[in-house]
């Protein structure tokens, strides 16, 4: 299958395109790498460097004619998106229309629309299910929920087939320190650096944490599977920031103390994933658990120092 990768020079992205490969699909991207980089692709893969935004656009799509589309270009910083919305919503809902627009021009059967755990908000219940309220707390996780009805809309209108990943908190080898999840990327940079590492507020939040290997995978069944459906991705166990900082402070040899400091806004305070749908429509189940996932990417740390 021809598959367009959006975003696929960056963190999750870039796992998706090296995961699809192994799939034996045909694999180009799009990144205007303000966060990819050309070394996570590997050799011979198709770069197309192109904002999401731009017209140019319109020429990707003539030229590769892709099949389906997975689009992981995003503003992925919920402190990004409090601090400049305007930015923000260009990229994550115009950027995307500009994406499900091409799509439509071009015949592309299929995208895999790449939501979010913030459009939830703080949850009623958990473990949170694909059927609880959306009552976003930032912008990134309202343009999240807007990307996602531009979505259904262009089923509606054009027919346009989709799968949405709503991910928990993505981690492993190539992430960076920006985005939901980039707490793991930071606290282990610094550690590995001796330098000071902050928690925001009292730490007892909890967030669900799954490895970007079995987020790769998720996005290989979805090229022929789940079609019209609204997925959660995460592993269904619930994780305290404290006790997250204290499992990367024995695996990286750390001797600092811990510190705490102010909460940020626009963060949810507990977010655990009901994971049932994505077993039950794509047979996915998540394969590596926390303290294996991050022994892994400690290492993937430690190599790029």
């Amino acid at each position: 299958m021809r598959v367009l990768v959006t975003g696929g020079a960056g963190f999750i992205g870039s796992h998706v395109v090296h995961a699809m490969l192994a799939a034996g699909h045909e694999v180009m991207v799009v990144d205007d790498l303000s966060h990819g980089r050309r070394e996570n692709l590997p050799p011979g893969v198709r770069l197309f460097v192109t904002d999401i935004r731009s017209p140019e656009l319109a020429a990707v799509y003539a030229e590769v004619h892709p099949e389906v589309v997975c689009h992981h270009a995003a503003q992925v910083s919920v402190a990004r998106s409090v601090a400049a919305p305007v930015e923000d919503a260009t990229l994550n809902v115009v950027g995307t229309v500009n994406v499900l627009d091409q799509a439509v021009k071009h015949a592309v059967r299929k995208i895999i629309y790449i939501s979010s755990a913030a459009i939830y908000g703080n949850p009623q219940y958990q473990p949170c299910d694909e059927s609880h309220p959306v009552v976003p707390l930032s912008p990134y996780g309202l343009a999240k929920r807007i990307g996602e009805d531009y979505v259904k809309l262009f089923n509606t209108l054009y027919g346009l087939q989709y799968t949405i990943f709503r991910y928990a908190n993505v981690y492993g080898p190539r992430q960076d320190t920006e985005g939901e999840a980039g707490v793991i990327a930071l606290f282990t940079r610094r550690m590995l650096d001796s330098k000071v590492t902050i928690i925001h507020g009292d730490g007892r939040q909890t967030r669900d944490f799954v490895y970007v290997g079995d987020i790769a995978q998720a996005n290989v069944l979805a090229l022929s599977r789940a079609d019209g459906a609204v997925i959660n991705l995460g592993t269904g166990t619930a994780v305290s920031i404290n006790q997250l900082w204290r499992n990367l402070r024995t695996l990286t040899g750390y001797t600092g103390q811990e510190k705490h400091g102010d909460e940020r806004k626009g963060d949810i305070r507990d977010m655990v994933f009901s994971i049932q749908r994505a077993d039950e429509l794509l047979g996915w189940q998540p394969s590596v658990n926390l303290e294996h996932g991050l022994r892994q990417t400690v290492a993937a740390f430690t190599q790029t120092a």
